[in-house]
């Protein structure tokens, strides 16, 4: 079975994440596999190189994460620019890491761990049966996020703007973990959701 898994910043996705991998569940990890599409030597990164110049690259000749995104977070269009060199790269190895699991091992669990997967209207792609929302309430996820990153509120709230509101996550999603309590009671919620779906297969 084929689960999207997905929620906001500072919710504790990557938390959930490493709690179903704990489990027993294969996990594409979509951010992971941004990295590594731009380490050095990757045609993605000569692109970006092209595209933003040398001042997102280091002096090792890797990219400058921190620079790349003050220019793409601040500039829709550069946003885009990026996100077309990225993206098919990310979707054609997660589609690839997805397709050796299922042949590997059909009855096993397999996560894609996807951020942004409402917003770039990926539910129903890559054969994702249902989808897993990690929630905590808005405000939780501004203090979580300022506490975390070192930044001011209004900093948190523009990095939340990027993406849609966790409500709508919620309300769309079919079935949702939430974090805002204790690590025990999230892991309790992630125990009993991947116990279900291993014995029982789809809901």
């Amino acid at each position: 079975m084929n689960v999207g898994l997905t929620g906001g910043i500072a919710c504790g996705k990557s938390t959930v994440s490493r709690m179903l991998a704990a489990c027993g569940a294969a996990v594409v990890d979509a951010d992971r596999i941004a990295r590594e599409v731009v380490r050095p030597g990757m045609p993605a990164l000569d692109e970006i190189r092209e595209a933003f110049g040398e001042g997102v690259i280091t002096p090792e000749g890797e990219l400058d994460r921190k620079k790349l995104g003050s220019i793409v977070f601040s500039d829709p269009a550069a946003r885009r620019r990026l996100e077309g060199i990225l993206h098919p790269r990310i979707r054609a190895e997660m589609r690839r890491q997805t397709e050796e699991w299922n042949a590997k091992d059909p009855n096993r669990l397999v996560v894609l761990d996807i951020p942004l997967l409402y917003e770039s209207g990926l539910e129903n792609k890559y054969g994702i049966e249902e989808v897993v929302v990690v929630y905590v309430p808005r405000e939780t996820q501004i203090e979580r996020l300022m506490r975390r990153d070192g930044i001011a509120r209004e900093e948190a709230e523009r990095r939340l703007e990027s993406q849609w509101p966790i409500e709508e996550k919620r309300r769309r999603a079919d079935v949702v973990i939430d974090n805002s309590g204790t690590l025990e009671e999230t892991e309790r919620q992630v125990r009993a959701y991947y116990a279900s779906r291993v014995r029982t297969g789809a809901p």
